[in-house]
């Protein structure tokens, strides 16, 4: 005879219904104790390697660093791909991880990345910048604030968003805060290239003159019998107004910059693309 379940049940109902309230109140308690996550935590298991090398053309850049650069990752073994793209002075390289790679071991392949690469710099061509490794780029924004003001320039809204960085930053659960659509400030210095062959005068020396005046040099130190004293070199430029009056010596005279040259404080030129497209500074915050 075989067991009838629902017959069962309907000649022990008290039974069924107190298994049915216990079942539920149990189901109640462990749905309330649940991990919840707004934003689950995900490990975006690729690392792109940028390198500049200015002036070289798209095959050099290739044979000299990206085929280098790949060689060498190809040691670590544990990658899925590697995929490099080669252009005019530039080389991106991109390391795709293994997909059974557990997230814990993610670490200790982009440090076994950038040592491998690091070992082999001394065989890249001496005048490159970088390589550049970047792990960070599958980030996700979960905010994005603009800082605009109305007749404030960018320094002034650079100095209030590094004040609401640092503000932010303290907050619970916030992973980093980056400013997006920075505008360099610099100091430019336009020389009329008439008045300077009038004066006999080359593009070089001036340069070389203004480097050599601002340059960081060690002066040394004074040994005393119980003191030890640094000295320290002056005459960095301090002020715009400062460069402006700086001498220049020329055919026997004494000229200052100003006299030959326009020097103002002024931001980057070409302007930065995000400042031109957006014209305001963004603070940007990542999930945790």
């Amino acid at each position: 005879m075989r067991f009838n379940l629902s017959e069962w049940a309907l000649n022990n109902r008290p039974l069924v219904l107190y298994a049915m309230i216990i079942l539920g109140v149990i189901g109640t308690i462990s749905y309330t104790q649940l991990g919840q996550s707004e934003d689950p935590p995900f490990t975006f298991k690729v690392m792109v390697i940028n390198t500049q090398w200015p002036g070289a053309s798209a095959e050099e850049v290739s044979r000299q660093v990206t085929e280098r650069i790949e060689k060498k990752l190809m040691e670590t073994g544990d990658f899925e791909r590697i995929t490099s793209f080669s252009r005019p002075g530039q080389s991106q390289v991109m390391f795709v991880a293994r997909e059974s790679l557990h997230s814990d071991k993610i670490p200790e392949l982009w440090y076994q990345v950038r040592k491998k690469v690091g070992d082999i710099r001394h065989t890249l061509p001496p005048d490159i910048q970088g390589p550049f490794f970047n792990d960070e780029f599958g980030t996700t924004f979960g905010n994005i604030y603009a800082l605009t003001g109305a007749g404030f320039d960018y320094a002034l809204m650079k100095d209030y968003a590094d004040r609401l960085q640092l503000a932010l930053q303290r907050i619970d659960n916030v992973g980093k805060v980056e400013l997006l659509g920075l505008q360099d400030e610099k100091i430019w210095v336009e020389i009329s290239n008439t008045k300077l062959a009038s004066l006999g005068i080359s593009l070089s020396q001036v340069q070389a003159v203004l480097q050599a005046q601002n340059q960081m040099a060690d002066a040394g130190i004074v040994e005393a019998v119980s003191d030890r004293v640094r000295i320290r070199i002056s005459g960095q430029f301090r002020s715009v107004e400062e460069i402006r009056q700086f001498p220049i010596y020329a055919n026997g005279h004494t000229l200052t910059l100003g006299d030959i040259a326009k020097v103002q404080r002024g931001f980057s030129d070409p302007p930065n693309p995000v400042c031109a497209l957006w014209e305001r500074t963004l603070l940007a915050l990542p999930f945790q």
